[in-house]
């Protein structure tokens, strides 16, 4: 799909990983389609550091979330959000878009707001089964939202489900190709271990007590906060233990099972068809990791494990790895649940809302 006549989008994401790398996921596609893209985001956040490292420009403006309590936070975050618009119109003046994505965190409604002020059609993206309070405030302003779940009353067309866009280094490796990346045996399944970018504490420190000395194999990516704590009580040579991977696929191809959070990872185990022990982080906003589980173990492809029922997690692996039968099924299950095609569904309308505007 090639564009003529140079389309220009601003991606307006922030605040966590989990906002931004699907962003760019889209900016990728759209890139390969002859569109400019630039993003906007927050100075002092993930994105200043992850979307220049990916090759595209940000303007960044300050802007914070709120706080649920009453107090100066709340306050300072309330008058960060009063003049974001104008940021944003700045911003909006200074590239041109056709088009404008508000692509999930805080710093998507102002932008989404300042682009209708100007008539630059926007759209929006919520990668939970949850409309997010940003999200929720900014949708009336928007052409179009895009939805990793169907939500109730949210219907077509300003609503369309289309799953979470996933960036290409999150496609699965093959099998021999990723376990020989990290000297693992090819003839016996292994167990993947995986919270948030930064990592989920009680997840690794369950990881390391449980199977740190005896078990199945293990790839462990445990983050950066915890790696210097953790490596040194790994007492085997089958337990892999890395900090992060910026090659996320091939730590999916390289798993039978996985046992992570319940954020925006399940789309990766899913396209990748990894069945999953999911343990929602229990405070999460309005419960969004519950719901996003739920999703997954409705489907067949996943089991939910509360966070107050932890210790039960290594039999649950245990068991599932050794019923061979049970995983493959449960990998059909996550292959159909899968949105493989998100990034691209996204950009093509993105594309024709740019172009109608002309």
């Amino acid at each position: 799909m090639a564009v003529s006549d140079e389309l220009r989008c601003l991606i307006a994401a922030g605040g966590t990983a989990g906002h931004v790398l699907p962003a760019l996921a889209v900016a990728e596609v759209l890139r390969a389609s002859g569109v400019h893209v630039t993003f906007a985001g927050a100075p002092d956040r993930v994105e200043a550091q992850v979307v220049p490292e990916a090759g595209y420009e940000l303007d960044t403006f300050r802007i914070s979330g709120l706080p649920r309590r009453p107090g100066l936070a709340q306050l300072r975050a309330l008058l960060l959000a009063g003049r974001a618009p104008v940021a944003c119109a700045r911003i909006l003046a200074h590239r041109n878009p056709d088009v404008v994505l508000g692509a999930g965190g805080y710093v998507g409604a102002p932008m989404v707001v300042a682009a209708r002020r100007k008539h630059i059609p926007a759209a929006l993206t919520e990668a939970d089964a949850h409309l997010g309070l940003a999200n929720r405030l900014a949708a009336p302003f928007a052409t179009r939202v895009f939805l990793a779940y169907d939500l109730q009353g949210r219907d077509a067309p300003k609503y369309r489900v289309t799953g979470r866009p996933l960036p290409s280094s999150s496609r699965p490796w093959e099998r021999e190709e990723a376990r020989a990346r990290y000297e693992l045996p090819l003839d016996r399944p292994v167990l993947g271990i995986f919270g948030a970018l930064a990592g989920a504490h009680s997840l690794n420190e369950l990881a390391l007590e449980s199977f740190g000395s005896a078990g199945p194999p293990v790839l462990h990516v445990c983050g950066d906060r915890d790696y210097e704590a953790l490596r040194l009580r790994v007492r085997r040579d089958d337990y892999r233990l890395i900090p992060s991977e910026r090659e996320f696929g091939a730590v999916l191809g390289a798993v039978d099972l996985a046992v992570s959070r319940a954020g925006g990872t399940v789309w990766e185990l899913a396209a990748a068809g990894v069945p999953a022990v999911l343990v929602p982080y229990p405070h999460a906003t309005a419960n969004h990791q519950q719901k996003n589980a739920e999703y997954f173990a409705w489907g067949g492809g996943a089991v939910v494990v509360p966070q107050t029922e932890l210790g039960g997690v290594p039999e649950v692996a245990r068991s599932l790895l050794g019923d061979g039968r049970r995983l493959a099924g449960m990998r059909e299950s996550m292959l159909r649940l899968a949105r493989p095609r998100a990034a691209e569904e996204i950009a093509e309308e993105l594309i024709a809302l740019g172009r109608a505007r002309r």
